[in-house]
Formats: structure tokens, sequence, C-alpha cells
């Protein structure tokens, strides 16, 4: 079925709304294939296919929806929202917008989402609630939640649903050893050491100059292995009411005081909850801290768990994954034989800076698995991100697989998994005289000699002949 566009001048409109909004690519693929009836040369029409397939990957950014509280926010908030407007399509809407909506037709409309809004008690514009984002994160949606000394439910229930409980509204994080100069006399507008960060530069690199927080205190489970403690607080920072009397032990204490913490899902979806949303601002951005006048760290620290959050950093991928028997040099067999020499390679790729470089790790581990790991061995990378190991195929037949499952702090996920049979050995495989069988052979041997003697004993003997009673 062609579709007729009566106007050039609208044909290639449609040809450039891809550029704008990349989900609509295959859309205006099918246009660039229906466009016979146009009045146009045959060199035009090619030059625009040759455009488009050339722009379009250029300049298919990533969507982010930021979602705000207040209009006051694109104003206190302008460095950071000119931070995504610069690597991605951003999209800013009040948290009262009835426009407002993550899922059109099935599909999610966005790549990312921002909240700025810590004082939301519902989402009451739109379609969008806690259960949408929830979903949107188990769908591999990557969220970005900001908390604040007064903090809606919505914000609480969300931040629960990912393993981060937020202190009680009107606590905020108290330091009487590190406060900043300009503080107003209640020790909350703290500095915090590059030191207290996560030591994981996948995900954030520590900063030249100390950090500005205030905000209320996070508490995570150290027992879930999926919750990541990005900053903390100092030994002798708590979370408490600063204009109360402190009567029961605060909800978080010393180095328990999370200040921000990440989740990296098993479907490697990622979600960071700031418990300040000032820490994004203009004024804390371009603060000063200490005697020497340095600009805070927050800049840095915000660059990078922005791209960790939104994946464009600590992001690595298998590229292929290939097997093959040493001794005839056989790619990708669809067997094996038992006790055979086997080499296993896998390609890591890591995104930096938005290209993929070879990944160099020192530690990725492969198993040659049929229930359990019957082969265990630690792979050695070359230049080019190849991970190689030799083993040989156990001698038990059966079906195997070739395994790979490989999760670090700050890097996404891979596993691999890959079947192979394993025969045992035909019957001209075997060994002529298999060596513990020896005595088994001597003993035949012997046995067979010893028949040999008894029988030609037995046949040569000759009894005395009995002489007659007479004589």
């Amino acid at each position: 079925m062609s579709i007729i566009i009566w106007d050039q001048h609208q044909f290639i409109g449609y040809c450039l709304y891809p550029f704008v909004y990349p989900r609509y690519f295959l859309f205006t693929v099918y246009f660039l294939f229906n466009f016979s009836c146009l009045k146009m040369t045959i060199l035009q029409k090619w030059l625009i296919l040759v455009l488009a397939s050339v722009l379009a990957p250029v300049r298919a950014a990533e969507n982010v929806l930021v979602i705000v509280d207040s209009p006051a926010r694109l104003d206190t908030h302008t460095l950071f929202l000119n931070k995504l407007k610069s690597g991605f399509n951003t999209e800013i809407k009040h948290v009262e917008d009835p426009t407002l909506i993550l899922k059109k037709y099935g599909q999610f409309l966005y790549d990312h989402v921002v909240l700025l809004a810590p004082s939301t008690e519902e989402f009451s514009g739109g379609k969008v609630s806690t259960d949408t984002l929830v979903e949107f994160i188990d769908a591999g949606g990557n969220v970005l939640v900001t908390a604040d000394v007064e903090t809606g439910d919505a914000i609480r229930e969300l931040a629960s649903e990912v393993g981060v409980e937020i202190d009680e509204s009107g606590n905020t994080v108290i330091d009487h050893f590190n406060f900043d100069t300009q503080d107003e006399g209640y020790h909350t507008r703290i500095k915090v050491s590059p030191d207290n960060l996560i030591k994981s530069e996948h995900i954030v690199k520590p900063p030249s100059a100390e950090c500005l927080y205030h905000g209320t205190g996070l508490a995570t489970d150290s027992a879930n292995p999926l919750v990541l403690n990005i900053l903390t607080g100092s030994s002798t920072s708590y979370s408490h009411n600063p204009q109360e009397m402190i009567k029961d032990y605060p909800h978080v204490v010393g180095k328990n005081t999370i200040l921000i913490a990440g989740l990296q899902a098993r479907n490697n979806a990622r979600v960071i909850i700031l418990g300040s949303i000032d820490f994004l601002s203009d004024s804390y951005l371009t603060a000063k801290v200490g005697k020497d006048g340095k600009v805070a760290g927050n800049s840095d620290v915000v660059s990078d768990i922005v791209a960790w959050c939104f994946k464009q950093a600590g992001v690595i991928k298998i590229d292929f994954v290939e097997h093959k028997s040493v001794e005839t040099g056989n790619k990708s067999p669809s067997f094996y034989t038992v006790k055979e020499e086997c080499e296993f390679s896998v390609k890591i790729s890591e995104l930096v800076q938005g290209a993929w470089v070879p990944y160099q790790a020192n530690d990725v581990q492969f198993e040659f698995v049929r229930i359990d790991p019957f082969v265990r061995s630690t792979m050695v990378a070359d230049k080019g991100g190849v991970f190689r190991t030799k083993f040989m195929i156990p001698d038990v037949y059966g079906v195997f697989k070739f395994v790979v499952k490989y999760s670090r702090p700050g890097l996404t996920s891979i596993s691999s998994s890959n079947q192979i049979s394993v025969h045992p050995l035909r019957h001209n495989q075997y060994e002529r005289f298999i060596y513990s069988a020896y005595p088994y052979y001597a003993s035949a041997f012997s046995m067979m000699f010893g028949v040999f003697v008894f029988s030609f004993v037995f046949l040569h003997h000759k009894e005395p002949e009995a002489k007659p009673k007479s004589e």
C-alpha cells in the first residue's frame, strides 16, 4: 500500500520528524519507501535516504521526563536542568499537569524520569502514580528521585518500593563537627568529605572538594545486595529535628546516615534517591567551601550519578561468545567428547563517554555446568577485551552449559548461557590396553598358563601299570 504525499516540503518534514522524536524513526522509514508518486528525481530520493540513515542514529537522543512540584524549581535548578537538556530530549511537567503520562498504547514514552517533587503527597495530575513508576522501573526505566526535609507520601512510597526508607518529616541531617560557614546555627548545612563516597569509579569519582548537603537522612537494609550507599554522612552525623530535644535514639546515626542511595535492579534498571533536593540546586552547585574557597564537589558528583543512573556510565555488554575444540580447531561444534580439551572465549565491551571500548578486568569467571559446576575458571583478557580460558571436558557425559555471570557494584550485570552436549568415547576411541587393568591381564594370562600346564601334565602323565596278584 503506497502513501501519497502531494507536497515535497511536507514529505521532507516527515523525513526530519524522527530527528526530533527518534522513536518515530521506523514510521518515517515506511514513508521513505512509499513515495514513488512524488515528482522527484531518483538522485533526490537517494540523497534523502542516505541523509536519514546517517543522521537518525546521531540524533537519537534519549527522552527524559522531569516532574516538578513547583514552577520555582525551574529557577532554582537551572544548571541541573540545562545539563539534562544538553544531553537528552528533556520535557518538564508539573506534578498536577493533566497531560502528565508515562505510557501510551502499551509503550513508555520516556527512557528516564527525574522527580524534583519531594513534597508530593500524591500524583493528582495525568496518569502517573507510584505503581506506574514501579512498573516503569520493572520495564527497565531509570528514575532519579529527590527527597527533602518535608517529604510527601508519594515519594516515601516510591523510595520504600526500591528498598530505601526516608526519615520522618522535619528531621534533618545534623553534624556539629562538619558544618558550613554559612550555616544558620542548626548545623544542618553540612560538609561531606569525598572519602564518604562509595569506592566505585564506575558510579562516581571522588571530587577535589567537599560536598554541601542540606536534607533528610535515608536508611537502607545492609542485607539487600541491590541497594548501594553512594554517599554517607560522617561518623558524627545523625538525623533529627534540629528544633526539638533528642528523647529517643535517632533514626540514623553516624555512617548509617545515608545521604544518597542507589539501586540497580536485576533487570539493570537504576534508581537514585537523594535526601536533599538542594544538592542539585544552583546555589549548592556553585557554592564555595573551605578556607581556600574551592567550588563544592556537588557539580561533579551530580554529573557522575546522573550519568550512572541514565546508563551513560557503568554499562558493559557481551559482544560474542565462542567455544572451540583445541585438538581439531572446530569452532562451536554440536557436541564434545569426554576428556576433550576445549577453549572458551567471550568478548566484553564497556561504554565510556559514549563509545564502546574493550573491557578490562581480572575477575571474570567461567563455569561449565551440569546442574552443578564441574569446571570453574578465571578467564584472562587480552587488549581487545576478549576473555579466554582452556579446560578439559570432564569425564562425565550429559547436557552441559557454558555459563558466564558477571555482577559487580556499579556495573550492569551480564549473563550468558550456551547449551552443549558431551558424548562418551566411541568404541574405537578407548585405549588398547588400560594401565589400571594390568593386574586383570596378568591374572587372565596366568590362568591360561595354568590351564595349559595342567592340560599338558594331565595328557602326558601315565600311571604305572598294576602288577598281577600272583607276582
